[in-house]
């Protein structure tokens, strides 16, 4: 389905000064506690880096960063594609009784999240679960809300949020897209 471009949410500057107000507040909730930072395949990974990276300026204590692929956990599996593109899952070990950070870098409906839940409790029992997104864009289908929020926004049914990285898309940028 070809997109069209609706406008420019986030240049650069702005997606770096908002990684990082976000860190900021993770840091701030937690209260000190050592955190587990969880990147959800495939942008979430690199905004946990960053994240990550910008927590250990501040307290010199960087957290530990783990990778989540959610493709087997979907109940969309089938919808998405004939071949699902399975993605590695690097999770810290022990993260029993861990305070837990998981990251991504749009909330819609609230199905991938709920995927990411499924397959993180099949790695142990967290003392916490947090969530971090960059972008929340309303439209839920299932009752979940992220913890910290980069920026919210509304947008229509036909809109896609559009984050580019430059450690995946060579760029730094939030587009809202219109579908065609």
């Amino acid at each position: 389905m070809p997109l069209k471009l609706n406008y420019q949410l986030m240049k650069p500057a702005e997606l770096t000064a908002t990684l990082d107000h976000m860190a900021e507040e993770i840091l701030k909730a937690n209260d000190g506690r050592p955190l587990v930072l969880l990147g959800i395949q495939r942008r979430g990974v690199p905004m946990a880096r960053r994240m990550a990276m910008r927590m250990a300026e501040k307290t010199q204590t960087k957290p530990q960063i783990g990778t989540l692929d959610i493709n087997l956990y979907r109940d969309d599996l089938t919808r998405v594609a004939f071949q699902p593109v399975v993605r590695r899952t690097d999770i810290p070990p022990n993260i029993d009784d861990r305070d837990v950070v998981l990251v991504d870098d749009v909330l819609y409906t609230g199905r991938t999240i709920r995927a990411a839940l499924d397959a993180l409790c099949d790695f142990g029992r967290m003392r916490t679960i947090q969530l971090a997104v960059l972008i929340d864009r309303g439209h839920r289908e299932l009752p979940i809300e992220a913890n910290f929020i980069g920026k919210k926004i509304t947008t229509k049914d036909n809109e896609v949020v559009e984050v580019k990285l430059t450690e995946i898309d060579g760029e730094d940028a939030i587009y809202v897209m219109e579908k065609t």
